[in-house]
């Protein structure tokens, strides 16, 4: 943990920001499993979507300035020094301040209640006297909407009101006095003191809700996330690290919905400066589907039936309607939109809500979501005639396509291909169809789906191996490869130490690797028909390290094992990559990819102990 922390902007080394976001390794996350606040080392709540994850910002300044959105908490004294941890196996975020006067901790989280929304800032005084300073920017509507503001309550209880079409916000605990629609208050907290300051979301037409009782909420909060964290299936020697990305994957799960977003954020650049900025906070049946399977691994299985009662539900009636991508409940409507009135995060044009990719065609989908109801279903999760129905209709779709090319993994807008690890994907579907027949005694056509299998494989083996090298290939006729292809041993295509795995790692290792990261393909080649370039890919990284541990490579595992990690911020948290040459992380965040594919390269080196 550092002593002081690198800010963005025209800032100095300490002392507060009031130009642009912090680092994005400088975020931490609190959520209650259906939203969640990125709040930074100095005390700035820079991003909160309420009711969901998907929903309109009310605090948005991580994609611009102050003025966009923030709630700024932290003591006056601009030389306090920060450190900051989470309180435990949980999503409690422990933020230390120490000044020359004094000591306080500020304690932060969303209680998990299902009733409400609920942000909590509790100052507790260590010892001596700090003054502490909080500054109130709401903006709804993704900053598009400055609120209707009235004071609320009276000088023992106070509270303030803020009210915006069908948005409402009450904060509670402190008094707050307005200037040009910022709120400011001043309070010296003492050792022994304890202040709460509680931001409370609801719908403007409901009525108020009651004042939050914040020691219950702490404790029932703490209760929950440490039983969760302890029913935790895990072995080896980074039990904390697993621990912390399999409570991320958690707190990116809907408890109301099952649904699974891939990231909490929106427009994190790839590449600072750059387009290449996307809106992850959707649900994506390959990434839900990859979480879904290490939650299985470690013992959630009843996670697994949530989400497929999800997948049941926003598929509905007809698989030919199949999206690779929805809202957090099932909306299938996301049309991608620019959003102009934020600057971008430190310059970063444009800003994006919604997700174009909602239209594309991605063969690979329904082989991943078949592999991970496999393994739910290996892991004791019964079929039901509406599940297995409809796994037999996916493959129905898969039959269907199965001769298209699409836009693959990396979501590609260039011109459509049959990308290799689609095709391996495809030949997952209806081999997990097979197994399901014959190892489940699940009824289906398994000789059929044998053939179909067989068919792809064919044409995986004569048209995307590369004649000279005996390397896989991103696709026929062209000797580039791609880290998506890390995955093909992954769901059994062939060993992972296969001649030709090999050949493609080595090619992996000659041109995809910059600082010891894995990129997910040359962006010089152009596939992918966007301008700019991007950073190593974290759950590419992984992959490979997976892979080096599955292929006997421990020392080579573990080596790219330590340089991953080193890109996780002080709370243990992975971004969508890492720019290696500026040290920093870019991309949403956090982002789920990133810790799945963390724990299952952990997980390798758990099960290969000695070679």
């Amino acid at each position: 943990m550092p002593d002081t922390w690198r800010f963005t902007g025209q800032a100095a080394i300490t002392g507060r920001i009031e130009i642009m976001a912090a680092y994005i390794e400088d975020y931490a996350l609190v959520g209650d499993c259906r939203t969640g606040a990125l709040i930074s080392c100095t005390g700035d709540v820079d991003w909160l979507c309420v009711p969901r994850f998907d929903s309109a910002s009310i605090f948005g300044s991580l994609l611009g300035a102050p003025d966009h959105g923030s709630w700024h908490l932290a003591p006056t004294d601009l030389d306090a020094r920060v450190t900051r941890r989470y309180d435990g196996e949980t999503l409690i975020l422990v933020t230390r301040w120490e000044t020359a006067d004094g000591v306080v901790e500020v304690h932060e989280f969303m209680p998990i209640d299902g009733g409400r929304v609920d942000l909590v800032r509790r100052i507790v005084g260590i010892s001596g006297s700090v003054e502490m300073e909080t500054e109130l920017r709401m903006r709804f509507d993704y900053a598009r909407v400055v609120p209707s503001v009235l004071q609320h309550g009276d000088e023992h209880n106070p509270a303030l009101r803020a009210v915006a079409g069908p948005d409402a916000v009450i904060v509670r605990g402190i008094a707050l006095e307005a200037t040009d629609h910022v709120h400011r208050a001043t309070t010296t907290v003492r050792e022994g003191d304890t202040v709460d300051l509680v931001l409370t979301w609801y719908h403007s037409y409901r009525e108020e809700p009651e004042p939050l009782d914040v020691d219950v909420a702490l404790r029932e909060t703490h209760d929950w996330w440490t039983e969760w964290a302890g029913r935790i299936d895990h072995t080896g020697s980074r039990d904390a690290t697993i621990v912390r990305s399999l409570i991320t994957l958690r707190a990116l799960s809907n408890l109301d919905t099952g649904g699974i977003v891939a990231a909490a954020t929106t427009s994190l650049p790839e590449s600072i400066g750059g387009s290449r900025n996307w809106d992850y906070r959707y649900v994506w049946l390959r990434d839900a589907a990859l979480t879904l399977d290490v939650l299985v691994c470690h013992g959630f299985v009843r996670v697994a039936e949530h989400w497929r009662m999800w997948l049941l539900r926003a598929i509905a009636g007809d698989p030919k309607q199949l999206q690779i991508m929805y809202g957090i409940a099932g909306e299938r409507e996301l049309p991608e939109l620019e959003m102009p009135q934020f600057p971008g995060y430190e310059g970063s044009r444009p800003v994006r809500v919604g997700n174009g990719a909602v239209d594309q065609f991605q063969a690979d989908t329904i082989g991943e979501v078949l592999v991970a109801l496999d393994a739910a279903r290996a892991a004791g999760l019964p079929e039901n005639k509406i599940s297995w129905s409809l796994q037999r209709e996916l493959l129905k779709r898969a039959e269907e396509h199965i001769d298209e090319p699409d836009n693959g993994i990396w979501e590609i807008r260039g011109p459509l291909r049959k990308f290799t690890h689609s095709r391996a994907m495809v030949w997952a579907a209806f081999d997990r169809g097979v197994r399901a027949v014959e190892d489940h005694g699940l009824k289906g056509p398994a000789n059929h789906w044998k053939a179909l299998r067989d068919k792809v494989r064919a044409e995986i083996e004569e048209t995307m191996v590369d004649e000279e090298t005996g390397r896989f290939v991103q696709y026929p006729g062209t000797t580039e490869v791609d880290a998506s292809l890390l995955q093909l041993p992954q769901v059994g295509f062939c060993d992972f130490d296969d001649p030709r795995m090999l050949a493609t790692v080595e090619a992996i290792e000659n041109t995809l690797m910059h600082g010891g990261l894995v990129l997910r393909y040359r962006t010089s080649s152009h596939v992918d028909g966007l301008d700019g370039t991007e950073h190593p890919f974290m759950a590419c990284t992984f992959w490979l390290a997976e892979q080096y541990a599955r292929s006997g490579r421990r020392a080579d595992a573990e080596k790219v094992m330590s340089q991953g990690l080193a890109t996780a911020s002080d709370v243990g948290l992975f971004s969508e990559e890492y720019d290696v040459d500026a040290r920093r992380q870019v991309g949403n965040m956090p982002q789920a990819l990133s810790h799945l594919a963390y724990v299952r390269a952990a997980d390798a080196l758990a099960d290969y102990p000695d070679n």
